[in-house]
């Protein structure tokens, strides 16, 4: 990838750029660039439209212009094929607010992430929404995929601020009935809650026939637990406060997180939904080729 789009996959060089619009675009430019030394090299502006070709596809239907730029065959796929409502579902809780040492708190890299997939999305045609949740849905916007919409997204987005308390499950079974049409929900949540109703309205939107990719964001020092000697915790959304000492909880809060994602990444397994494991000094090219791979995965 070269090095001057690598960059902008960098959460402590995006926090420099102040508008949400130009960091959609950097986001999405970097990976795009690293995209032409990756096999997706050739069509990766357009990777919605194509699928790999298969046992069985009609050899008429190859994109002999991609087989030129890879040396790989692709198929060309129909627009009413890749044509995917989307909606960004981003968690509004005072616990997103928080950050250690890292240039980006775990909402603004989500609303960094959710505007880059916006800004792939609309580039796609397609029509994608966002909804805002905090203990309830707080702020929605119906999918729409003209250009214009893009604006609209990145406004929101722009506009929401974390805080308070959440309620994951309650949250995304309103989610869930407020989508009529097969959907693709994205999630952007540190599903800091209790996992097990998470787990059921997870199962609620899938069985309403939704696709669903859901972005498990923490902070790098959640992740990783980098405190030695003694330590002050507080709760963001309740501002309860404890003190511990850090080297002594560190190898049992680390079995802890890798359990916390285990169960999601299970119950997700199990229903399929993609679950992508993520923290704020995680370069945004794997959230992003994640995505990627779902779409090609559906066509």
């Amino acid at each position: 990838m070269a090095s001057t789009a690598e960059k902008y996959l960098k959460p402590e060089v995006i926090r420099q750029v102040a508008r949400l619009d130009l960091r959609a675009k950097f986001i999405v430019e970097g990976f795009i660039s690293g995209l032409h030394a990756s096999p997706f090299q050739g069509f990766s502006v357009e990777f919605s439209e194509h699928r790999k070709y298969t046992s069985g596809d009609n050899i008429s239907d190859i994109d002999w212009a991609v087989f030129a730029k890879t040396d790989r065959f692709y198929i060309k796929k129909f627009q009413a094929e890749t044509n995917l409502t989307g909606y960004l579902v981003m968690d509004l809780s005072g616990s997103m607010g928080y950050t250690y040492r890292q240039e980006l708190t775990k909402f603004e890299y989500g609303i960094s992430l959710a505007a880059a997939l916006g800004y792939l999305m609309i580039h796609q045609q397609d029509p994608v929404g966002l909804i805002a949740f905090d203990q309830q849905v707080r702020q929605s916007l119906a999918p729409k995929s003209k250009r214009t919409q893009l604006g609209n997204i990145l406004s929101m987005l722009a506009g929401l601020k974390p805080g308070g308390e959440t309620e994951i499950a309650k949250s995304l079974h309103q989610v869930a009935s407020m989508i009529r049409h097969r959907s693709l929900v994205m999630i952007f949540s540190d599903l800091l809650g209790d996992p097990v109703p998470i787990y059921k309205s997870l199962h609620r939107l899938r069985h309403s026939g939704h696709d669903v990719i859901l972005f498990h964001i923490l902070d790098e020092a959640e992740a990783l637990f980098p405190f030695h000697g003694m330590l002050e915790l507080e709760d963001n959304e309740t501002d309860e406060r404890i003190e511990v000492d850090a080297d002594a909880i560190k190898a049992d809060y680390l079995e802890e997180v890798a359990s916390f994602r285990a169960g999601f990444k299970k119950e997700c397994n199990g229903a399929r939904i993609d679950y992508i494991p993520l923290h704020t000094g995680m370069p945004f090219d794997k959230a992003l080729m994640s995505y990627l791979n779902s779409r090609q995965g559906r066509g």
